[in-house]
């Protein structure tokens, strides 16, 4: 998949996701054939909670974490292209002493490292944007991390995996049941990496940078991640809302999985109890840290006390108002303040 682009990256990713043992036992090839059915069950749950739409069944599929990175890998090294070349070609306009393919080889294993990592955590994705070779509608689960808190935790299969199949049903609904959700968000992302430019005198620093980074055998990426190396003051306000959408899907998707867990999962409160510790665990704040996604943390609890706020002042279908266009999705500061995005819709 990225192989073309970031030869270096899949391997290291694979590396350091590394495997469980579980993970190529009878209990995957029986988790495999399990979740397609809960997922079913799911998609039907989501619409009659939320309303949304959701025409047709996605290919379910239970993935290694080597190659949920591979995966992401193929579609983050189509989608950064651009600021790729844009570092490179800088780069190159440097001067003799910079060196564009040394650059494209610490971006990708950087990001290589970056997706490894993240790997080890992730759960469960609908695979909003395809890689390059393919097309279609996925969901990703990754089966050793999902046996791997099933054993750790003690909790029981089929309530576990119906849940976290919940929340991706619900994800895939946000994004088919509103019709300009998906192209809305991607036109974000894609403002955000074709517009980014170098504020003035950060050419000449991360030139620099880059090279010492090379000599030091240290990153290149500060805490703002790979976007934050060319970002400018006018994309702040790009970044504010995908923070402020993705908080807001984030919560909807966990009050939704909440609220169906409620009624059909015994454990459902003692799985929510932990994931949501797991979210807190330092380790993954410095993680999401080092990937510029420390907001990511955030964006569950936020998004959730959001959703919770406006259905305890207006009801439920009020959540409606947020999926009429952009215009009505509330802002990042509104997501503090449900009350004025309430006022404003209203």
């Amino acid at each position: 998949m990225s192989e073309g682009r970031w030869p270096l990256a899949v391997p290291v990713a694979t590396r350091i996701a590394g495997t469980y043992p579980l993970a190529d036992t009878y209990h995957l090839a029986h988790m495999k054939g399990q979740v397609p059915g809960f997922f079913s069950e799911a998609a039907a749950l989501v619409e009659s909670e939320t309303g949304l739409r959701t025409p047709g069944a996605p290919e379910v599929r239970v993935v290694s974490r080597g190659e949920w990175a591979e995966r992401n890998l193929a579609t983050f090294s189509r989608m950064l292209a651009p600021l790729e070349e844009k570092i490179a070609s800088r780069l190159e306009e440097a001067g003799r002493n910079s060196n564009p393919a040394f650059a494209r080889r610490v971006i990708a294993v950087e990001t290589g490292a970056l997706l490894g990592l993240l790997a080890k955590r992730v759960l469960g994705q609908y695979e909003l944007v395809l890689p390059e070779d393919e097309s279609g509608d996925v969901v990703a689960l990754v089966g050793a991390n999902i046996l791997a808190l099933e054993r750790q935790h003690q909790f029981r299969p089929s309530e576990f995996r119906m849940w976290i199949v919940l929340h991706e049903a619900t994800h895939r609904a946000q994004f088919l049941g509103v019709s300009w959700l998906r192209d809305y968000f991607l036109s974000l992302i894609d403002e955000l990496v074709a517009n980014a430019g170098p504020t003035p005198g950060r050419l000449s620093r991360l030139v620099a940078e880059v090279i010492e980074a090379g000599r030091n055998n240290r990153p290149l990426m500060d805490d703002s991640g790979l976007l934050g190396l060319f970002a400018t003051p006018e994309q702040k306000s790009v970044i504010d809302r995908v923070q402020s959408l993705m908080s807001l899907l984030e919560g909807h998707g966990h009050v939704v999985m909440d609220r169906i867990g409620a009624r059909f999962l015994p454990s459902q409160d003692r799985m929510s109890a932990i994931l949501k510790a797991r979210r807190r665990d330092p380790r993954t704040a410095a993680l999401f840290r080092l990937l510029g996604m420390e907001m990511k943390m955030k964006q569950y609890e936020l998004g959730e006390a959001f959703i919770r706020e406006v259905e305890k002042e207006a009801g439920w279908s009020a959540l409606d108002r947020a999926w009429e266009g952009p215009d009505s999705l509330p802002t990042l500061s509104e997501i503090y303040a449900p009350g004025e995005w309430l006022q404003r819709v209203a």
